[in-house]
Order: structure tokens, then sequence, then C-alpha cells
């Protein structure tokens, strides 16, 4: 979670090590995006750090501030879109500098994370491309590839034309690298992975194969689709058979899902407004996990059945090494690392290890139920999305927030938001979980439990340990400290009135809300920018 933190912490900061963990940027007034995202990209493959900014890299460490990346929330959200994981941020105060710094997550199993089709690697304190020796011992971590094994029997004469046409496309769309229109078939097969100088691989086979090839070779490698109007069993009302190569029938599944794909309405004032029952983005992020993931070396389709309201999709292979229902949304591990690649190459696939989440996330906006694994097994993965909306309070809530705002939510913060809306409990879940929403302004935590900052929903937990006329007694004098805190300094953060008054920020923030209303503090600013200035004093000054 993305918080303001201050002395305490930074002290532990100055003397962090700089290794492989962390790296240090005075950047006073700005620092290069790209140079950030490559910083960003070594450290993840070294198993995840920081990059700080604000601060000397040489010992004894001083803190300088730093006004790079003024919204720091647009940033992660490039960095993460270039280096496919998950980043965060932390802004740290100390004597009125401010220090940046982006926590970029470990790479995924058995996968190097690249910018711009480099690897790249710290080599003491500078950059380098990672070495060869290293590329291989990282994809060797999972185990074996079968995506990336030579089909001796097949050439690349054995390869759709049309398909690899598709790949150049999209490749070339998402990289804006024009150089990929001129490159032959074989190079852009080779640039790619998919071919080397022992062969064919199996993943050319899946996604570019021949039909006729990958009936003789791979005949199980198949994707079948079936729209079943009536939930009892018995012959489809429409099925679709796709054995040939991915890039040539990946449109078609997503033409086949939206002949029967009905809008619903939710009201919103006056106005009616749609919701598709499956979003494309969706319905494709599941299908790439599916291809991507199943074990092509057992028997067994990939099923995708639509019925009127939920989506089911089959693949053979049970879930990979390590991911279960449970920690699918954190933990990553994928079963053909070379096909996985050639997805993220040209862009059909979310940052790394985030399509799931981006399923999670858009059921949790379009206010319908969670995906259900229910009936997953050691054999097959079982994915069900229910197109149904759940309720229209959710949709109008969200429809309100900003896209500022959207882009900073986690998926926590979606998952915290669908328990709210859908009546589920909260107890067992701490306060300071909901602390990141409440800074947007979308909820308000009391001492009883969490509201929807509109008032339309209330959950109440066990957090109270005091009884309300003794609370009413001490928030009195508390509001007194407060309001001597501020007058002294003239201006003051929740966070700072926190650690002057010893109580938490959630608290501080409920009596701050009070005086607001009171007419007697000035709120300025918004989120983790927000400070507090005596009425009369913010009068002055406007």
């Amino acid at each position: 979670m993305n918080k303001t933190h201050y002395k305490k912490e930074i002290s532990e900061l100055l003397n962090a090590p700089e290794g492989e963990h962390f790296e240090f940027k005075e950047a006073k007034n700005r620092y290069d995006l790209s140079e950030a995202v490559k910083y960003c990209c070594a450290l993840s493959n070294c198993g995840g750090g920081s990059l700080i900014l604000g601060v000397s890299d040489k010992r004894p460490r001083q803190v300088v501030g730093s006004q790079a990346f003024e919204q720091p929330e647009r940033t992660v959200k490039l960095l993460m879109d270039k280096l496919q994981v998950r980043v965060d941020f932390d802004i740290y105060e100390h004597d009125g500098k401010r220090v940046l710094a982006f926590r970029v997550a470990s790479r995924p199993v058995g996968l190097p994370v690249q910018t711009d089709g480099i690897v790249w690697w710290r080599d003491g304190d500078s950059l380098v491309h990672m070495p060869q020796k290293l590329l291989r011992s990282i994809y060797a971590e999972a185990g074996h590839d079968f995506s990336a094994d030579i089909c001796h029997d097949v050439t690349i004469n054995d390869l759709d034309n049309g398909a690899i046409k598709k790949f150049r496309k999209r490749w070339r769309a998402y990289s804006g690298n024009t150089r990929i229109e001129n490159l032959s078939d074989e190079q852009i097969l080779r640039d790619c992975g998919a071919l080397t100088d022992r062969g064919v691989t199996y993943a050319a086979l899946i996604l570019f194969g021949k039909s006729e090839v990958l009936k003789r070779q791979l005949p199980h490698a198949e994707v079948v689709f079936e729209y079943r109007s009536k939930e009892s069993a018995g012959p489809a009302a429409q099925r679709a058979e796709f054995r040939e190569g991915f890039f040539n029938f990946v449109d078609g599944i997503w033409e086949l899902v939206n002949l029967r794909n009905d809008n619903q309405h939710y009201p919103d004032g006056f106005a009616l407004l749609p919701v598709p029952t499956f979003r494309e983005l969706v319905v494709r992020e599941a299908l790439l996990n599916a291809v991507s993931h199943r074990n092509y070396q057992l028997g067994g389709s990939v099923f995708v059945r639509q019925y009127n309201n939920r989506l089911v999709i089959e693949s053979p292979g049970g879930f990979p090494f390590g991911v279960t229902v449970d920690n699918v949304l954190d933990r990553q591990n994928a079963r053909n690392f070379l096909i996985s690649d050639i997805f993220r190459v040209c862009g059909l696939v979310e940052r790394s290890g985030q399509g799931m989440n981006f399923i999670y996330e858009m059921a949790i906006k379009d206010s319908k139920p969670l995906p259900d694994f229910s009936g997953s097994d050691e054999y097959f993965v079982k994915l069900t999305l229910i197109g149904k909306v759940v309720t229209n309070n959710m949709l109008s809530f969200i429809k309100k927030i900003d896209d500022e705002r959207l882009e900073a939510m986690t998926t926590d913060d979606y998952l915290l938001l669908c328990k709210l809306f859908q009546g589920k409990s909260i107890k067992g879940i701490k306060s300071d979980c909901f602390e990141h929403l409440e800074e947007m302004g979308l909820v308000r935590i009391t001492e009883n439990g969490v509201e929807i900052e509109d008032g339309s929903i209330s959950i109440i937990n066990d957090w109270q340990a005091i009884e309300t006329s003794d609370w009413q007694a001490i928030e009195s004098d508390r509001k007194k400290q407060i309001l001597a805190v501020i007058t002294k300094n003239g201006t003051a953060t929740s966070a700072q009135l926190a650690e002057a008054l010893g109580i938490t920020q959630v608290r501080i923030r409920a009596i701050l809300k009070e005086l607001v209303e009171a007419g007697i503090i000035s709120k300025i600013g918004d989120y983790r920018y927000t400070h507090y200035t005596l009425k009369n004093r913010g009068d002055q000054n406007n």
C-alpha cells in the first residue's frame, strides 16, 4: 500500500546497503523515465528491490530531496506496462524534503524481465545485458518447457504465412518498431524465439502451424468452442473446432462469443447505461492463460463453453507447480515459457503475473461475481466467468471514480470494495487494510467498521474497544492537541499529527474530518498530498 513515511523509516532507508536490492539516485529536479525503466528491470531480475530518488548514492548518504515524477501513480502504471511486473511506490518526508521510492517485485519464476527486448542486469554500479549463462539458469528454474522443445519433423515451410503476418502486425503495433515490417518471416520467428538454429519449436507449431501439420504432430492442441442455450447435457447449439496456428483463430473465438453477447442495463440518474455480459479483454486474457498454461503432453483440448450468462474455459493439466486457487493472484509460474514470452512480445497478455488480477478487477468494476475455479483438479483447470451484474449500486459508485484514482487502485482495493458492496463480512480484516481506499476518499473508517464514502453502505466490525462516552472525552482533548500542533507549525499532514499524538492515522483523519466540517480547519490538496491549516490562516493565504 502506498503511504507517506517519516524519520524513523528514512533512517532505516539511509543505512540500507546499495547492492542488488537498492539503487540510490539524487534526481533533485527530474529523472529520465527510460533510465528508471532499466534500473527497475535490473532490480526485478535480481529478486526485486527499490529505486530511491532524492538520496545521494555515496556514503554517508544524505537526503537531498527529489521533485521527479510528481504524479508517481502514473509513473508506476508506465513502469508496469513496460516491465510487466508489479511496481508500487512510497513517499518519504525528511526535514521537508521529498524522497520517492519505487518498489519493484521480483521477476516470475523461470522468466526474466525485459524492456525493449533487453534483459537488464546489475554488475556492480553498472547496468549490463544479462549474461547468457544466467538467462539459461532462469529458464531452467521451473522445470522443463515443452513449448521450447524442437519438433524435429517440422520445417519453417510447415508454418502458416498468414498467422506469422498477424503476429508481425501485432508486434509492430505494440512495440512501435517499424523495423519489424521489413524483416523476413524467418527473422521474425528467430527474434521471438520460435525458431532456433536447432529447428522449429513446439511454440512455433502451436502458434503458427498449418492445420494439416498440427493434426499430424500435435492433434490435441486445439481449442473447441461450444454455445449451449440450455444447462442440460446434450449436443451444443453451435460447435467450432480450431486446430491451426493460434494467431489464425484468436480473433475468431471472440467473434463467436460476441454473437450472443447481450448488454445489461443499469440506472444512472435518468439514463440507462449498458454493461456487456462478457468483455472482450477479459475473454481474451482467459483464453490466452488457457493456451499458454495448458499441458500439451496430456490429451484433451481447451474448451470454451458459452451459456447465456456465463463462460466456462477448461484447459488440460491442472495449475502449474506452486499455484493454487488460494494464491492464484499472488503466485505465478508459467508452464510454457516460450509461448507466454511470445504473447508478451506482441502485447497480447497483461503484464507478467497480472493477467488474473486484471480478470478479477474487471469483474469487480462490472459488479459481477468473482471468477470461479470450482471443479478444477490436478488434471484440468476450470475457470467460470459469470456475466450477470450483481448490484447496480457498485456500478454507479465505480463510474463516479475518476481515472487517476482508478489507476492508483490495487487488486486488494478492488477486493475490499467488493466485500463492502456485496455485504460480506470484514471480520478479521485489519482497519489499516482500508487506509488506501480512505486516502482516495472512497471509504470512511470508523471505530465500529467501514462505510462507503457516499453513505450507502456501512459494514460493522468488532474494532471498538472503548465505550462511546469515554471516546467523547478523549476526542475533545485530542482536538485541542491537533489544533496546537497546526497552530505551532502553520500546517500539518495526518501522518505528522499521528506521529505527534501517538495514535493511528485512521483516528486522526476521523477527527480532522470533524474539524473541517465544523469550519475550524481547512483541508488543502488531495490524497497523500493533503495537509491542514487553521481556517483563518488558510483564508488569509487564499
